[in-house]
């Protein structure tokens, strides 16, 4: 058992509904609760929105009716897990993104929704501060705080929905009636974004490691050090060249902060005595103690349903190992088990061979080799109240001091800087993982370390695509799976129809 880290869920103050009538007698007071401008101008209840602001990043494992993983999203348009489950038409949205033939009117939808309800939540923020302070109600600390992180928060879900959809609807303040956003072109959403995480970082109103107090639960916030990687990701994926500079001097600054460091045994990161180490910049926090998310209420805090999602098929433990059943999604290709020199220690939890433990049901694309990331063990979900299946501990790691390490080695390659500490960077990651040759500081050892790395941790499929690796390595494979060739045309995904029929004519679609 854990202690609750997570940033519960917080109530939001309803709206009252106003009339629009100039007549005294029927302009009413609600009985049981202030009106919304009111409400919201005590620093209690701004900070209410701004724990329901955090609420979403919960939610794209199982919420607003899919499965969307935000990391196994990524992953799957990659080269080192299949997408598995029944068959083809088993999520089959996934299916088609795998084989980069995702359709307007079938493809992942939730992901959307998810993160634009995290971009409204983080709007509402900014303007409820705005009425606190002019009342007299916010201290100096509280309105900085809360503005950085709720600037970095809509940055983190802005980030999702470009990378994923590129040319999309984008505001700082929450649409009125008929509800309909301006679509931005990609590189304008980046450049909007990239200056708001600007913004954000230069107020220094954040740690740069948040740790619990006595009156209040921190860990799972963001922090300095994780807007400095929001911002590294955003301008590495972008190839923003006059901001590498920056982005590097912000990995510098992690890297000389005591508080981060990589640990020693790369298997125990992914234990829940693991969750936020030394090594860990931000998670998303899950819980089993508790739980009570369920399927009639999957929005509430709680557990996650990715170690179901991951793990095999009716496995019956015959080991006494503690694994539990999943449902056969995601399974390593035997390609990225081969690819690990023999003693690498990040195999065997990364390609998990389930088969000496015990005996499963086989699905489609079975390899026998599972994420042992966020395999299902019964340890982590034995404190949950309501639905097992949606209720696994297992915090999502985001982002790690390993690859603070490896950003800080290419973008020292990327401004012609110092080549030995690049090296330094590369070879401490490297060894970590129990390898004693070091590896040249190239370009290509960077990103062929990236992929050893961070299999299930979402990072590979936007590696392939910034570098310029996309269309010659995500190819047809020799099982018959992946039939058609990535390329350009395939970087963004398809708007989900019903946001197009939803925009009147002012969205248009991708070309996919």
């Amino acid at each position: 058992m854990k202690a609750n880290k997570i940033i519960t869920i917080a109530m939001m103050a309803a709206a009252v509904i106003t009339t629009g009538c100039k007549d005294s007698f029927l302009e009413l007071e609600p009985p049981t609760q202030s009106p919304i401008e009111e409400y919201y101008k005590s620093s209690d209840h701004v900070y209410e929105a701004l724990v329901a602001a955090y609420d979403p990043l919960h939610w794209t494992d199982w919420g607003n009716g899919e499965y969307n993983p935000v990391n196994l999203m990524s992953d799957i348009m990659a080269d080192d897990i299949w997408v598995g489950g029944a068959n083809k038409t088993d999520n089959q949205p996934w299916h088609l993104m795998m084989n980069y033939e995702a359709q307007p009117n079938n493809c992942i939808t939730g992901l959307w929704t998810d993160e634009y309800s995290g971009v409204k939540r983080c709007n509402d923020v900014l303007e409820f501060i705005q009425w606190a302070k002019d009342a007299g109600n916010l201290t100096a600390e509280q309105e900085n705080s809360w503005t950085a992180q709720a600037l970095v928060l809509r940055a983190y879900y802005y980030n999702t929905l470009w990378k994923f959809w590129g040319n999309i609807p984008f505001y700082t303040e929450n649409l009125t009636y008929p509800y309909i956003g301006k679509q931005a072109k990609a590189d304008d959403v980046y450049t909007a974004v990239i200056k708001d995480l600007e913004t954000a970082i230069n107020m220094n109103a954040l740690p740069m490691r948040w740790t619990d107090t006595d009156d209040e639960a921190n860990v799972g916030k963001v922090s300095q050090a994780m807007a400095y990687m929001l911002y590294a990701e955003m301008v590495m994926y972008q190839n923003d060249e006059s901001r590498y500079g920056t982005a590097l001097q912000y990995m510098r600054n992690i890297i000389n902060d005591a508080n981060y460091d990589l640990v020693d045994d790369y298997p125990s990161i992914w234990a829940e005595s693991g969750e936020w180490s030394k090594e860990s910049i931000f998670e998303i926090n899950y819980k089993d103690d508790n739980a009570v998310r369920s399927w009639n209420g999957p929005l509430v805090a709680g557990g996650t349903v990715i170690p179901r999602l991951i793990s095999p098929n009716n496995f019956v433990d015959t080991s006494n190992s503690g694994l539990d059943v999943g449902w056969g999604f995601c399974p390593v290709r035997k390609e990225t088990y081969d690819r690990y020199q023999e003693g690498d220690t990040r195999r065997d939890i990364t390609a998990f061979d389930v088969r000496p433990l015990g005996t499963y049901d086989a699905r489609y694309e079975d390899t026998g080799y599972f994420l042992g990331k966020y395999i299902a063990y019964k340890e982590n979900n034995k404190d949950q109240k309501a639905d097992a299946d949606l209720n696994f501990n297992n915090n999502l790691r985001i982002y790690r001091y390993a690859e603070t390490l490896l950003n800080a080695a290419e973008l020292i390659l990327r401004t012609n800087g110092d080549s030995n500490e690049a090296y330094t960077y590369l070879n401490k990651v490297h060894h970590r993982a129990g390898l004693v040759q070091s590896v040249n500081a190239t370009i290509d050892n960077i990103i062929a370390e990236r992929q050893l790395e961070f299999v299930g941790e979402g990072k590979r499929y936007w590696d392939l695509i910034r570098t310029g690796k996309a269309a010659t390595t995500l190819v047809p494979d020799q099982y018959g799976y992946r039939t058609n060739t990535w390329n350009q045309s395939k970087k963004y995904l398809p708007i989900p129809q019903k946001e197009i029929d939803a925009s009147q004519g002012t969205l248009e679609q991708n070309n996919y």
